[in-house]
């Protein structure tokens, strides 16, 4: 399992009813592009959203991980920018 299938594991499983996207900007496997999307997202502050994911993923992104970049959206978002 990759890193980046261990993140998006973890986001999933930690988040309700989430649906997670990681990929790697650089190639080099510390630079992060993430999308999750849960309508726990829903009401809340873009801030408030991006601290809900870094609660998850603090711990694991402390060694591993130099950047990441973080998009939330709610399930109806999601599907509107498809």
């Amino acid at each position: 399992m990759t890193p980046m299938d261990e993140i998006k594991n973890l986001l999933e499983s930690n988040i309700d009813q989430s649906y997670a996207e990681v990929s790697d900007m650089t190639g080099t496997m510390d630079h992060l592009e993430i999308l999750v999307v849960s309508d726990v997202f829903k009401g809340k502050m873009r801030i408030d959203q991006h601290q809900i994911v870094m609660d998850v993923l603090r711990e694991s992104l402390k060694e591993k991980v130099h950047a990441v970049k973080i998009k939330t959206l709610t399930k109806e978002k999601y599907e509107g920018a498809k």
